[in-house]
Parts: structure tokens; sequence; C-alpha cells
């Protein structure tokens, strides 16, 4: 019912027509036992995902993210239970068609933080920082041994290093200007990064968007989409926190920190930023506070300082 994925022109023909996702969608959930259950599709996220009824989720990966789905269904069944904030119980996953997988699971409960927030009192941002700081600490002491054949990377050096080869490459073909394109190698080289740190099992792209509330007591009910997941730095996790969940607020940052049990040095953030794997500087620029100056260590402060 759904057709192979392997390039990015096949993605884009086919991965945002319902005309085409949504028959497989449906046949799916018939095979699953679901018939009958009304579909809606989310319109957030990169890869197809439906509401299927009110107590189900159903996530698609195309052929060519397909080893996104057994991250997400490893890593979940690994999860289930073991946090202080709600994750999504697997009930199915497998292969479909043409190298497409899925996995079916549980809906949380709760409304998007990042459609929320702007509602949330100041109080109660202040909690949910906390909260966010609490959830991570637990995630990152869970034992990740039993992953390890799973998740990637295989060396945290030498991805460091594939990292930092083409970083600079990456940010010209995403428009970063001229002039902070020419202080990235001098930055980095002056950020000193453990090169086999304690590996802990990472999110990687903790976000109000990935974040779900209780919208009567203002506290967290959910932290999904773990596809993106892999062991590494600890640090590296608090790129995406201090872009997406605190957005430059030392406050909020200082929360999550003092909750999580440990801080670290922006320039080593910063660092992290321009070397994470969905690095996008010039969006990044759109979105949060401009440093005082244009340096790198400015930057660092404005989007990582604690105050």
């Amino acid at each position: 019912m759904l057709p192979p994925v392997h390039t990015n022109e096949e993605w884009d023909a086919v991965v945002g027509d319902e005309t085409v996702i949504r028959p497989g969608a449906e046949h799916l959930t018939g095979r699953l036992g679901l018939a009958g259950q009304p579909l809606r599709r989310y319109p957030e996220g990169s890869v197809p995902v439906y509401a299927v009824g009110d107590r189900h989720v159903l996530k698609l990966y195309p052929t060519v993210s397909a080893d996104d789905g057994r991250t997400e269904a490893h890593v979940l069944e690994h999860l289930h239970g073991k946090l202080p904030v709600a994750t999504p119980e697997v009930h199915a996953a497998g292969a479909y068609e043409n190298g497409w997988r899925y996995v079916l699971m549980t809906q949380l409960p709760g409304q998007g933080l990042a459609a929320a927030w702007p509602r949330v009192p100041g109080a109660d941002q202040d909690r949910l920082a906390s909260e966010v700081g609490a959830a991570l600490a637990a995630l990152h002491a869970l034992d990740a041994e039993p992953l390890r054949t799973v998740l990637g990377p295989p060396g945290w050096s030498a991805f460091l290093a594939r990292q930092r080869a083409g970083t600079v490459a990456r940010q010209r073909e995403r428009e970063l200007p001229e002039p902070w394109l020419e202080r990235i190698p001098d930055f980095l080289a002056s950020v000193p990064l453990a090169a086999e740190p304690e590996r802990v099992l990472l999110h990687t792209e903790v976000m109000r968007e990935h974040l779900l509330v209780d919208p009567g007591r203002w506290t967290l009910s959910g932290l999904f989409d773990f596809e993106p997941a892999m062991l590494g730095d600890g640090a590296y996790e608090f790129v995406a926190v201090g872009l997406f969940v605190s957005r430059g607020d030392p406050r909020l940052f200082a929360r999550i920190a003092a909750a999580y049990g440990r801080t670290f040095p922006p320039r080593v953030l910063m660092a992290y930023t321009l070397l994470h794997v969905y690095s996008n500087l010039p969006w990044y620029f759109r979105e949060l506070p401009a440093p005082p100056e244009d340096t790198w260590d400015a930057l660092a402060e404005t989007w990582f300082g604690t105050g």
C-alpha cells in the first residue's frame, strides 16, 4: 500500500501526500486489529504520525528512515515505566511494505507544551523547567547497556571527528553568514570535549514540541519522539534543551540544570550545538535572543548561561 521511499524526491512526493499515506495507515491499523478506528494525522513531525481513536498512535517510518523505527521501538520498550514522566508504551512494531516500518504505541494524555506555553503562569513555567531537569536526570541515570547493540554511535570520539569535519560545510549550506563561518574552526579547537565520556541514553531532541502537559495542573504528562535517540555525552542533550525548552532564558535554564544536578560550561554546549546532528544556526538566530556581540563566546552565554 505504501511505495518505497529512497530519495529526497520520493520523500517529497510521498510522505506529505495523504492520498498515498492514509490508505496505507488504514490498511495497517486494520491488520493490527484496529479497523474502523478514526485516524487523525498530526500536522507536526517529519514522518507520518496518526492518532488512532483516542488510545493509540501509529508512527510510520519511510524506507530510507526505517532504522529510526527500530531505534524508537527498542528505546520505548527499554524506558517504559522507568521515568518520572510518561513515555509511550509499544503495543506493536515491525516491518510493513516496501521497507517501511511502524510503531503502534499508546496515546499519551495532555497538551503540547509548545502551544500551551504562553498560557502557563510564570511559577508553573519554573516548576515545569524543574520537572524537565528531573526527567533528564532519570533518563541519563538509566542502565544503557541493553541498548548498546542497538544505538550508535559506535565511538564518541569518531562521531565528534566526523561532525567537526563537516561543520563549516553544513552551516554554509544553511546560509550562516561568512563571518560566523570563518570563526568556527578556531572556536571548536579552543573547547575541550571529552573524547570518550561516560555514555548515557540521550533523547537528543528534548524540546517543548516533544513534551506534553496536564493543563489542569501544569505538570509534565509526557515525553515522546525517541527516534533520534543515541548514546553519548550528557552535555549533548542540553543543546536542544537550551535552544527549545528554555529558549535562551537563563532563569529557566538554571532551574533545569539545578534539577538535573549538574551544569555544563556554556562554551561546551555551544561547541555541541555546532556539532549536533541537526544543527541549524541560521534558524536558531531567527528564533532565539541575539548575543550582545558577534562572538561564539557571547552567543554561548546568551543561549546557555544561567544568569
